[in-house]
């Protein structure tokens, strides 16, 4: 595919993300919108890390953004246009059959709270294996505000070097307001952000891509145990916190399958830091027991009971599942405040 053709397929990407910007972006928090924002306009100029951003400039491209998605909300997703063929945005599948011989990679799917996400790289890395199609992706051509590290859509799994990298830049970002003494603090001290912001970034990017990784087949194998009904219950489940623990549960299982046995086999202190670090707070909640291992690790190295929790995890998880499907069986959309109700009761 010559460049121009790329360029094209490029716009036709970047204006699917617009909309699904301009139809979602507002729904985060004030200080994380404008974050998010910052970075975005970091990313559309191809700016460093270490460059100091004008005010002035990202409040005037705010302000044209604001008002392109104004004129966008209404209208469609539109079709990619490839060889002279249409594709459906959503049909992985085809289109990547087409993008990865010419060192492509494309997602389109639906991700938290309903929120469609759709990204154009750099091909890095294809691997198929047991039924899976594994593509890690380099520098982002398209990209939406959200920017999603990792996603799983029919048989892929994708992981975006790039959007990974960005990921631990506002992460980091965010601990330095007050470096507090924390998981995520730990990890970033594992690393020369201060003398070495590029190189550092990169270095703990490579080393936490096969954590990610290892999650997406874990989620992967956890939508073969749930079946397809899950994701028909996260539909009436929808801006619930009963969505956020359904997410939440299945998060737990599918590193319980695959990212705790790994951080329990290997010697990686930044990985565990790392993964503690970015649990989200439903996620804590219903795992304390993981929070406590966390801290026996720390005090004395001994991970023998991350393994440990990786086995009962397994089942509990599951079966906390299948509590959640038979409510929704029985009561639908309903039982969104069922679910809520079982909080403590599912805890692990």
């Amino acid at each position: 595919m010559n460049q121009q053709l790329i360029d094209m397929l490029r716009d036709r990407v970047q204006r699917n993300c617009h909309i699904s910007d301009a139809r979602h972006g507002k729904e985060y928090g004030l200080c994380t919108y404008l974050m998010k924002m910052r970075e975005y306009f970091r990313w559309e100029r191809g700016l460093g890390f270490d460059v100091s951003l004008s005010m002035d400039e990202v409040g005037d491209w705010l302000t044209e953004r604001e008002q392109l998605w104004s004129e966008l909300q209404d209208q469609e997703f539109a079709p990619l246009q490839i060889d002279g063929r249409d594709y459906d945005p959503f049909d992985v599948t085809a289109i990547n059959g087409v993008l990865l011989p010419q060192g492509l990679a494309y997602s389109g799917g639906i991700g938290n709270s309903g929120r469609p996400h759709f990204f154009l790289g750099e091909l890095e890395q294809v691997e198929r294996c047991d039924g899976q199609v594994r593509v890690v992706s380099g520098r982002d051509l398209a990209r939406d505000l959200a920017a999603p590290a990792a996603m799983n859509r029919e048989s892929f799994i994708f992981v975006r070097r790039e959007s990974l990298r960005r990921l631990l830049w506002e992460k980091l970002e965010g601990w330095r307001w007050r470096r507090p003494d924390n998981a995520l603090g730990r990890a970033f001290a594992c690393y020369d952000f201060d003398a070495r912001l590029e190189a550092a970034l990169e270095q703990m990017a490579d080393a936490e891509l096969e954590l990610v990784l290892l999650h997406e087949r874990g989620e992967h194998r956890a939508g073969k145990l749930l079946g397809p009904q899950w994701n028909e219950m996260l539909l009436d489940l929808l801006a619930t916190p009963a969505e956020l623990m359904a997410r939440a549960v299945r998060d737990h299982l599918a590193d319980c399958l695959q990212t705790l046995p790994f951080l329990a086999r290997l010697e990686r202190p930044p990985s565990i830091h790392f993964y503690v670090g970015n649990l989200t707070g439903m996620r804590k909640e219903l795992f304390p027991a993981l929070l406590s291992a966390y801290g026996q690790w720390q005090g004395g190295g001994d991970r023998s009971r991350l393994q440990a929790l990786a086995e009962t995890g397994v089942g509990h998880w599951q079966r906390v599942a299948g509590s959640m499907l038979q409510l929704h069986t029985i009561h639908e959309s309903g039982a969104a405040a069922l679910i809520k109700d079982r909080l403590a009761e599912w805890r692990l």
